[in-house]
């Protein structure tokens, strides 16, 4: 199969185009610079060098493969729309990356008991997300329209991802962000209380729901990624032993803005984003690994 890929230098992207590749699939890889495209040929990636906001780039990749991943950007409408167009009519693949965010809360770093299902954010429920994830959601369910224009599109919302990338970028966004400050600091820090928790999911078994997807997925399928969950001050106590450092310490929401941002700060670090899902093991018949991002970090970031 020749597939397109966005985002095939990044931690996702290039986790799965290491697997596709393997696998003897063509790849066809976005790349934003010839630097970033040299690098993907050795990985045996065919390179197209452009961004998300080049259409006539994105369409004609697209309409050259047999199918289409948008692992860039979760919140790029305009590359989502772009995608959808090409292959509209076509009956081929379309998978489109999510994040579990869009059912964060902004609880600073308190605990919520609820818990969201792949039926509780479907279109046409009672769910509302919060403001800022709004945009995200509107875009996530705009590609699960196009399996009414003809394209086999799918929606894969993953939640909290660790491990090491497979491909050119080794990190994901929340865990490392926590190591990345203990070490220049000293101190391991969280939101609030860090009593907030999100579900969680190896890279390696996203990759593997994202290559079954590629075969099976019917058109319209939305699949929640988790295999269990962590609070924040779970997993900042896991960092500080991975590093010798002492008990984390508590961040007002302003201090963590100033360090992470406000995005992250309150909807990567500081929400609630508690999923379950069954689809794509029911579906799919996706097994994820046993383990936890406790005994990772514990065992791989010192």
């Amino acid at each position: 199969m020749r597939i397109f890929l966005t985002g095939a230098t990044g931690y996702i992207g290039g986790s799965l185009a290491e697997r596709l590749v393997r696998d003897g699939h063509d790849v066809i890889g976005l790349a934003r610079s010839a630097e970033k495209a040299a690098a993907l040929r050795e990985r045996g990636v065919e390179p197209v060098i452009g961004t998300l906001d080049d259409a006539p780039t994105l369409a004609a990749a697209a309409r050259r493969a047999d199918a289409v991943v948008n692992a860039a950007d979760s919140d790029h409408r305009g590359a989502a729309d772009t995608l959808v167009d090409a292959l509209a009519g076509s009956g081929k693949p379309l998978l489109h990356g999510s994040g579990s965010s869009i059912v964060g809360d902004d609880a600073r770093g308190e605990f919520s008991d609820r818990v969201f299902t792949e039926a509780d954010v479907a279109p046409g429920g009672g769910w509302r997300a919060e403001p800022d994830k709004a945009a995200r959601v509107a875009l996530d369910r705009a590609v699960l329209a196009a399996a009414e224009r003809g394209v086999r599109a799918a929606v894969l919302c993953a939640s909290l991802i660790y491990g090491h990338g497979r491909g050119q970028a080794r990190d994901s966004v929340q865990v490392p962000r926590l190591v990345a400050q203990a070490r220049r600091s000293g101190v391991v820090r969280h939101v609030g209380p860090g009593r907030n928790v999100w579900s969680t999911v190896h890279v390696d078994d996203v990759v593997e729901v994202y290559v079954r997807a590629l075969a099976e997925a019917p058109p319209g399928a939305f699949y929640f990624l988790e295999s269990g969950e962590a609070s924040f001050g779970d997993i900042a106590r896991a960092v500080a032993g991975a590093l010798d450092l002492g008990e984390p310490e508590p961040w007002d929401i302003d201090a963590a803005v100033r360090e992470w941002g406000y995005e992250r700060a309150h909807y990567a670090l500081g929400s609630n984003s508690r999923v379950r899902g069954s689809a794509a093991r029911e579906g799919l018949g996706w097994r994820p690994r046993p383990g936890s991002v406790l005994d990772w970090v514990g065992n791989e970031v010192r």
